[in-house]
């Protein structure tokens, strides 16, 4: 007998689907994955406002929250997080900008990524709005929670949680996260990600040229996720343009040396 399908996974993705005009937006449209690796992102996204997208994969999907101060390693800080809809997985490495007119419309930066693990039964954690786990990313490392808001404001959807850095050996007291402005990815700023006209033909079955180093990221990743996955192997041109800023500096140091000698003598 054929296994029945399970109703609220098949509609994981409808509020997702009917939001975008796939014909006008890069976006990959949303479909199921099968298998489970427990992935996490974070995209800096500057839409109407600057936010961030913090998805763990779950069931498929990526459950996803916009946080609008971002996470942080500072146990202090207690993160407001809105719960908005699922995301398909293959949104995963998303990087490039949303066109004008398009829910979403602007830039988005693959701020972070790694692996995440549930300290206890997720499904049983998400239901009860007490969701601890522990991250294992580039920038974000160690435990959090998402922790359910019980008290409502007015207007208020019973969607806004709490994202907390746990007391360990990751926190950063005093963590600031515009000091950490580039994609894990790429190495690109915001703003270059903005300014690259390369960024508006971005495609879902297309990738921008991954830093060197960072290509772990995509590996075990690209091979699951299917026409999303193949990385075409190119020149990692923000890498090369990182490398010219630093030369720049250099130069200015030891320009700068010279005319102190000159001074002193």
């Amino acid at each position: 007998m054929p296994r029945a399908k399970h109703p609220k996974k098949n509609m994981a993705l409808d509020q997702y689907n009917k939001k975008r005009r796939f014909n006008e937006t890069p976006e990959p449209k949303g479909k199921l994955e099968r298998g489970e690796q427990h992935r996490f992102v974070v995209q800096k996204h500057r839409a109407s406002h600057l936010h961030y997208d913090f998805r763990l994969e779950m069931d498929g999907v990526l459950k996803s929250w916009a946080v609008p101060k971002g996470p942080s390693l500072d146990p202090s800080d207690k993160r407001l997080a809105m719960q908005v809809e699922d995301h398909p997985v293959s949104y995963f490495h998303f990087e490039g900008r949303i066109p004008e007119g398009n829910y979403g419309a602007g830039t988005v930066m693959v701020w972070d990524t790694g692996t995440w693990q549930p300290l206890g039964d997720e499904h049983a954690m998400l239901n009860k709005g007490d969701l601890k786990f522990q991250l294992n990313g580039e920038k974000l490392k160690g435990e959090f929670v998402l922790a359910k808001m019980r008290s409502r404001r007015p207007g208020s959807k019973g969607t806004e949680w709490l994202l907390i850095k746990k007391k360990d050996q990751a926190m950063e007291p005093g963590f600031d996260i515009d000091k950490l402005d580039y994609s894990v990815l790429t190495d690109r700023s915001l703003s270059e990600i903005t300014g690259d006209e390369g960024s508006a033909e971005w495609q879902s079955n297309r990738k921008a040229a991954v830093r060197k180093g960072a290509e772990w990221l995509l590996e075990s990743g690209d091979r699951e996720i299917g026409k999303s996955g193949n990385l075409k192997k190119q020149k990692p041109e923000a890498s090369v343009t990182r490398e010219k800023r630093n030369s720049r500096s250099t130069i200015r140091k030891k320009t700068s040396v010279k005319k102190k000698g000159r001074k002193a003598a």
